[in-house]
This record gives C-alpha cells, sequence and structure tokens, in this order.
C-alpha cells in the first residue's frame, strides 16, 4: 500500500462510520414513534367520554409537591386505557337516598286510621268527648220531647182555665182528658187544699198562703224541667279545654319523635300533628252543639215557667172571685153565716 492510498482509505472509513450512525438514529426515532404514537391517540380518544359532565374546579397547587408516581407503562399494554374505562362504566351508579323513614308512616290517614294510630291518652280524650257528644244529643232528644209535651199540656190546661168562671168549673174541666196531667192542674188541685185548710181564717191569709204555694209548685216545676240542662253547660265549656289538652299532648309525643328520629321531613311530622290535631275537632264538635241546644232549653224552659206563671195568676183570680162571691152570699138576708161557701165544701 503506498502512502497515497492511506488517506483515501481514512476518508471512506469516517463515511461509512457516519453513515451508519445516522441509520441507527433513525431506526431509534422510528421504533418510538411506532411505540408511543398509538398510546397517546388511545389517550386523547378516551379522555371526552370519562370526562365529567360537570367541570370541577382545579385545586389549588400543594405549597409543597409529592414525589411523582411512576405512570404505568402505557407502551408496554396498549389496551390498558380501554380495560380501566369499561370498568368505570360498568361500576353502579349512586343511588338517590330513600325517602327518610317510609314505612313508618300510617297507611291510613282517615279519622278511624289517626284514631287508631294515636297515643294512649290522645284515645281516652277522643272516646270522652265522643261519650260527651252521645250524652249531648241524648239529652236533646228526651228533653225535648219532655219539654214538648208539658208546654202543650200546660198551654191546654191554661186555656180552660181562663175560659172557666170559677174555680171549681176550672177543676172540673182540667182534669178531664190530657190536661189533668199538666202542672196547671197540679197548682189549682194546690188552691183548693189551702183553702180547704184555711176554711175558717180570713180571705187576706188564704190568698197569701195559696200564692205561696203556687209559687212553690210553679218554681218545682221549672226546675224538674231544667234537669239535665246543667250538664249541657258544663259540656260546652269544658270540651274544648279537652280536646286541647289531647292536642297538646300529641304534638309534645310528635315533637319528642322528631327528637328521636333526627328528621324535620313533614312526612314524618304531619300524621302525629293530624292525630292531636282531631282530638280538637271532636272537641269542638261536641262542644258546640251542647251550647246551642242549652241556649234553646233555656229559652224554652223560660217559655214553659210564663205559661206556669199565667196560669198562677188566673187560679189567683178565680180564687179571689170565689172568696168575694162566697162573702157576700154570707152576707145576704135568710142566709146562715156559717153557711160553707161552694169553693170549701169542695173535696
Amino acid at each position: 500500500m503506498s502512502a497515497q492510498d492511506e488517506p483515501r482509505r481514512s476518508t471512506a472509513t469516517t463515511t461509512l462510520a457516519g453513515r451508519a450512525k445516522r441509520s441507527a438514529a433513525s431506526s431509534l426515532l422510528l421504533a418510538l414513534s411506532l411505540t408511543i404514537g398509538p398510546a397517546i391517540g388511545t389517550s386523547f380518544a378516551q379522555a371526552p367520554a370519562s370526562a365529567p359532565t360537570t367541570q370541577q374546579p382545579a385545586p389549588p397547587p400543594a405549597a409543597t409537591t409529592a414525589p411523582a408516581t411512576p405512570a404505568p407503562n402505557m407502551a408496554a399494554s396498549p389496551s390498558g386505557a380501554h380495560e380501566q374505562t369499561a370498568v368505570s362504566q360498568q361500576l353502579p351508579a349512586p343511588q338517590a337516598p330513600a325517602p327518610v323513614a317510609a314505612a313508618a308512616l300510617p297507611h291510613d290517614l282517615s279519622p278511624w286510621g289517626m284514631f287508631m294510630a294515636a297515643d294512649i291518652v290522645v284515645k281516652a280524650v277522643m272516646l270522652g268527648l265522643a261519650f260527651a257528644s252521645l250524652v249531648t244529643w241524648t239529652i236533646w232528644l228526651a228533653k225535648s220531647l219532655e219539654l214538648m209535651a208539658a208546654k202543650t199540656r200546660a198551654r191546654l190546661a191554661a186555656r180552660r182555665l181562663d175560659e172557666a168562671d170559677s174555680l171549681e168549673i176550672a177543676a172540673e174541666r182540667i182534669s178531664a182528658g190530657h190536661a189533668r196531667r199538666s202542672v196547671v192542674a197540679e197548682l189549682v188541685q194546690a188552691a183548693r187544699d189551702e183553702v180547704r185548710r184555711s176554711a175558717d181564717l180570713s180571705d187576706d191569709g188564704i190568698k197569701e198562703r195559696v200564692a205561696i204555694a203556687l209559687s212553690r209548685r210553679e218554681a218545682r216545676a221549672g226546675r224538674d224541667m231544667a234537669k239535665g240542662t246543667g250538664l249541657l253547660a258544663t259540656i260546652g265549656s269544658t270540651a274544648p279545654f279537652v280536646g286541647l289538652f289531647g292536642t297538646v299532648w300529641g304534638i309534645m309525643n310528635s315533637f319528642i319523635g322528631i327528637s328521636q328520629s333526627k328528621t324535620t321531613n313533614l312526612a314524618v311530622v304531619a300524621p302525629g300533628i293530624a292525630e292531636a290535631l282531631l282530638a280538637t275537632a271532636i272537641g269542638l264538635v261536641a262542644a258546640i252543639p251542647a251550647v246551642i241546644i242549652y241556649n234553646v232549653f233555656s229559652r224554652s224552659i223560660a217559655g214553659y215557667r210564663a205559661v206556669l206563671s199565667d196560669a198562677s195568676g188566673d187560679v189567683l183570680r178565680h180564687l179571689s172571685r170565689d172568696l168575694e162571691r162566697a162573702r157576700r152570699a154570707a152576707q145576704r138576708p135568710g142566709r146562715s153565716l156559717h153557711a160553707v161557701p161552694p169553693l170549701m165544701s169542695a173535696e
């Protein structure tokens, strides 16, 4: 080999080495692009599908950076992103919370259902008010029939008494028919009894004692007719407060249930409050008719006593006329001063 060939050989060797290096670099870049390219494309394709529907604000950057966790080798397993997306899609979505204490709510919210679901104290209040309402309507029915019959008989007897000319004739007319069972018939009989007992006494004393006897009999008849109406007054004045007591007790139990269940849901509170308010409703149902019936009976009894008062006045008028006639008949010539007047001899 000559000295001229040495430079040529070294130049060829350098050229071959440069070409080998460039070929190796190109092969490495091609391998990296083929390996990393599909993984990047897959991550960009899956990002919109797995993104949340509502954007959450990014957390503030931490003061100190934690050591980064090495990412999984996406190049080694290109299908890992697809598997993670499929698993996230298969996870069940969070369900909405069930209504609070839905199973504990009563199914029947009718008055009977609320009564059965109420507390024992509220039940006792409701039963007492229902019994008071039953007593009210029973008194109304019985007293209405009694008062109607008594007023009818008293008016009939008072009319016959007013049409008579003397106490004896009035007693005979009243004793026939239904009027004989009236209080007016008792007033006439009381006057006749007092005249018979005071046959040898003065006329003024007889009138005074008859007036006292009639007033006592009239007052006794009014008291007998007013029996039972005092109970109506008691029911009408106390039933609303008894119902209010049941309401307060029921609402107190409802608030205790709220504190125990630790919820303010209206569906949990409403049934107990409705049961409590039912007691007030029953109290009003018992009280309002009792007050109305009591007022009606008070006016009716006052009218009945007015009829008896008129009959007592008629009895006193007949008695005064009979006594005057007897005195004048005794003062006539040819008559004995010891003659007994017809009024005193009648039994």
